[in-house]
């Protein structure tokens, strides 16, 4: 059966968002869901997945969901916590992405990093695709994302990215619940952030 109309709306500005969740990341995960929630898209991410199905099949189809892909590879370093080793889940879900545009030819892709030329030693097999560079900074991801996304209709300034942002920060008590934020984004913590941007976009 073929999907709905309102489906296929919705799937035309969804974004899988494949980025860490730690809580050395959270200015950059949250100007993601800011700049995203500014051009009118909306992130979706793993975080959505209910820990009792299987993880793979729902980022499948997750991924198949969706229009466009952000993969971002700046978490290279070793995961401190035993047993140390790196994590490969963000480069692993961009191989996924790669390998359904590569079947489907309807996801558009994009990979950004922390530093410039890293990927290029971490991940040489996409060497000849445009990374963009943000440089560890919100306003980096703002310029990264006007770069991906040029759009006719709906063209917003990295100002109206950061004001939307300022107010997802001054926010964050209040969508979690008035608890101290530790450790990765819990799912209800995503789901509160953009709503809080998309209300604030609208």
């Amino acid at each position: 059966m073929p999907p709905r109309k309102d489906q296929r709306r919705r799937e035309r500005f969804s974004v899988f968002l494949n980025i860490p969740y730690d809580t050395e990341f959270e200015n950059l995960y949250l100007a993601y869901i800011a700049g995203l929630s500014a051009f009118g898209l909306v992130p979706r991410a793993t975080l959505e997945i209910p820990t009792s199905q299987r993880r793979l099949d729902r980022i499948l189809s997750l991924i198949d969901q969706c229009s466009y892909s952000i993969h971002d590879l700046s978490r290279v370093q070793r995961d401190r916590k035993a047993p140390v080793t790196p994590r490969f889940n963000m480069p692993f879900e961009l191989g996924l992405a790669v390998a359904q545009d590569s079947i489907h030819r309807r996801q558009r892709w994009y990979v950004c990093e922390t530093l410039r030329h890293r990927v290029n030693k971490s991940l040489s097999d996409i060497d000849g695709t445009d990374v963009r560079i943000h440089g560890g900074t919100v306003r980096g991801v703002f310029a990264a994302l006007c770069d991906v996304f040029v759009r006719k209709h709906r063209q917003p300034s990295a100002q109206r990215m950061y004001r939307i942002y300022l107010v997802l920060r001054r926010n964050l008590p209040e969508n979690h619940e008035g608890r101290g934020y530790k450790g990765p984004v819990p799912r209800t913590r995503f789901s509160r952030s953009r709503s809080c941007c998309q209300n604030r976009a609208a």
